[in-house]
């Protein structure tokens, strides 16, 4: 089960430059006017837990992948057990000082068990997909996949946890899209959370529901699944008033002030707009490292953690930014190698996964601080301080390598749906 690394050095240097730049910015971010010890003493912490995340990346790196296809099951069932202990002993943290995420025992926060369910429901989706030797076709073939995501997507969602439910659905879209799913099946699939969100006005709704007609008369699913997805798009579409009564009511507020974010501007409102203006403020150049005033002035909620990207905005502007998304996509695409060049489906499928999280992570982390997207608490990979977090990420990378010291490239071992 011991396997030598083969090291994949240009996935292992980006992770470690992202990691470099992230604590960077914590150490940054925690120099305020405001003096918060636990703020200032952050990125040492932080640094604490980039070393023991290298050990355990280094550690996994040497597993074999039919080790880690052992290993899923316990893994996928370890993570539903402490999700469940969460709900019962867990506690806020923060800015979430409302949900029950942290797994807490005894008063001291022991860490965030939704960070080990991502990396165990990919595992978990990878193993079912790949022992598949075509892509899925209809709604039956997803049944399994897609009740390995949704139960660990309702302990999520209990605690409540809006941030990390959206990673599993993207995880669960987009190893759907790698598993070779076709397109039209993929849009079925989403058309009841569409329906959700459209329902909001009738016009928009009823359009979409003729273009949901339109769609499964086209692909031409069974008919029970095709009268299935049509129930279920109209009880969406009902049942939307009934889920927003039924939100608490800062979930309301960050879904309102992302309308309109003057609408209550020194409550669920001051997150964005403070971010927005530290963000427009650091121009092409930013106002210089350490120098930030909105971060100085302690005017950013969660300037360590959510809304790190908004402090590497005001102090390093668009240039700083601009490295640190080329960074990421110079990571998304050498990850896309990895699951390319897999010698068979578990592995592709485990390494797309990982990215898919991540890119769940990105692109909702930035979109929140510009306001392209609701307020969910969710961290920047390799950026935001956490160390369970931190954890994960890098548990990823040491998967990542073994899968890609694995990989040959032979396209050949890849299930039918795999192959590209």
């Amino acid at each position: 089960m011991i396997k030598r690394v083969v090291a994949d050095y240009p996935l292992a240097l980006i992770a470690l430059l992202l990691t470099a730049f992230g604590v960077a910015m914590v150490y940054s971010a925690g120099q305020t006017d405001a003096r918060v010890v636990a703020d200032m003493t952050a990125w040492q912490r932080q640094l604490m837990w980039c070393a023991v995340a290298l050990g355990v990346a280094y550690g996994v790196s040497r597993a074999s992948v039919r080790f880690l296809e052992w290993v899923t099951l316990p893994a996928y069932v370890l993570s539903l057990v402490l999700l469940a202990v969460t709900l019962l002993f867990g506690s806020g943290a923060g800015t979430a000082r409302s949900m029950s995420g942290w797994l807490t025992i005894g008063g001291v926060r022991l860490g965030q068990p939704a960070e080990l369910a991502k990396v165990a429901v990919v595992l978990m989706l990878a193993r079912l997909f790949a022992t598949r030797r075509e892509a899925p076709k209809s709604l039956v073939d997803l049944l399994a996949p897609a009740a390995a995501v949704l139960v660990p997507w309702v302990l999520v969602m209990l605690q409540p946890d809006l941030g990390t439910g959206m990673v599993f659905v993207g995880i669960f879209f987009g190893m759907l899209f790698w598993a070779g799913t076709p397109w039209p099946l993929l849009l079925l699939v989403a058309s009841p959370g569409v329906s959700l969100v459209l329902a909001f006005s009738t016009g928009l709704w009823g359009a979409w529901f003729l273009l949901l007609i339109a769609l499964v008369l086209w692909y031409k699913p069974y008919v029970v699944e095709g009268v299935v997805l049509i129930v279920a798009n109209v009880v969406m579409g009902v049942a939307a008033p009934v889920l927003w009564e039924r939100l608490n009511p800062y979930q309301q507020g960050r879904i309102l002030v992302f309308i309109d974010p003057q609408r209550d501007p020194k409550r669920t409102g001051y997150h964005v707009i403070q971010s927005q203006i530290a963000i427009g403020s650091g121009g092409l150049t930013g106002r210089g490292f350490l120098e930030g005033t909105q971060k100085e002035g302690a005017f950013l909620p969660a300037q360590t953690t959510d809304f790190i990207f908004a402090v590497l905005g005001e102090e390093l502007g668009f240039l700083g930014v601009s490295v640190a998304l080329t960074l990421f996509v110079f990571l998304f695409l050498r990850v896309i190698r990895v699951a390319s060049r897999a010698n068979d489906g578990f592995s592709s499928l485990i390494a797309f996964g990982l990215l898919s999280s991540w890119f769940v992570h990105v692109v909702v982390n930035i979109g929140m601080t510009l306001n392209l997207m609701p307020v969910t608490g969710i961290p920047l990979p390799f950026f935001s301080y956490g160390g369970s977090f931190m954890l994960s990420c890098w548990l990823a990378v040491g998967i990542l390598i073994r899968v890609s010291a694995e990989g040959r490239g032979e396209a050949d071992a890849l299930p039918i749906g795999l192959r590209r």
